[in-house]
């Protein structure tokens, strides 16, 4: 029979962890890859595992295929530690690897949780998720921030939920924003070296992204954390344009140290001001 081996990357996330090993501990490996996490995760995590692997984070996809290197399953299916894995998920999963007729990967359907509220608005939900593939049949999909796989074989999807307990607070979201944004100046410029930050992108991109989330895709139907939603994913955008115009700015005049737009970069500043 099919075996399934589950991946989840950490870096202090007690408040998490049990509840996202708990979800999933059915399956028949579960590795953890902790990036050196200074509160009680890899303590909370052997009550579910020994196999802990320890490994300064450079990105979310090199993270994972550290994990995928060990795995011994037949199969590889991989979470965050602030997801859950339902109850219908965890039967369709199983139902899958057993089908003769399986696909070589799926798509999985993510609900979200923000400021303590479930999304189902605004084009948060579903939100799909390719995240089960047979082991050797992935295809890594390198970016600084919101990298991922996928397969180049077939696909299918599974509308069993998976549970994202993502930005508890207002403040959570505010406190990652500056991070994130950075990384995505990098996703940017990458996607177009020779991208033109004018005040129409600032300005502009920002006000079209609220009014399509919050309008077009009625964003306006989860009510206030819908309206919150909104506003702070256009402040989003507008600090991802503003960051790319600063970063080409100072690489054009020469002005002093670059910002930082990896993962290596922010971590040597988070730890310099820390």
């Amino acid at each position: 029979m099919a075996k399934l081996s589950v991946i989840v990357i950490t870096q202090n996330e007690e408040r998490n962890i049990e509840r996202c090993l708990r979800s999933v501990q059915w399956a028949d490996e579960l590795i953890v890859v902790d990036s050196f996490s200074t509160d009680r995760t890899v303590e909370i995590a052997k009550r579910f595992t020994d196999k802990i692997i320890q490994h300064q984070y450079d990105g979310e996809v090199k993270q994972r295929e550290h994990g995928f290197a060990v795995a011994t399953g037949d199969w590889l299916f991989w979470i965050d530690a602030d997801e859950e894995v339902s109850d219908e998920l965890h039967r369709q999963v199983v139902q899958a690897i057993s089908s003769p007729d399986a696909k070589d990967g799926y798509y999985i359907a993510r609900k979200a949780s923000v400021f303590g509220k479930w999304i189902e608005h605004g084009g948060w939900f579903p939100d799909w998720q390719f995240r089960f593939v047979r082991k050797g049949k992935q295809v890594s999909e390198y970016q600084e921030i919101h990298g991922g796989f996928t397969t180049h074989g077939t696909k299918g999807y599974l509308d069993g939920y998976l549970y994202h307990y993502t930005y508890a607070s207002i403040a959570e979201y505010l406190r990652k924003m500056n991070d994130q944004t950075s990384l995505h100046v990098s996703n940017k410029l990458k996607e177009n070296p020779s991208i033109n930050v004018g005040w129409h992108k600032i300005v502009l991109s920002p006000l079209s992204y609220f009014l399509r989330m919050f309008i077009v895709k009625k964003g306006y139907k989860d009510g206030m954390h819908g309206f919150l939603l909104a506003v702070y994913s256009a402040l989003y955008t507008l600090l991802v344009y503003a960051k790319t115009w600063e970063y080409q700015w100072r690489v054009k005049e020469g002005k002093g140290l670059l910002p930082p737009i990896t993962n290596l970069e922010v971590q040597r500043v988070r730890t310099r001001l820390s």
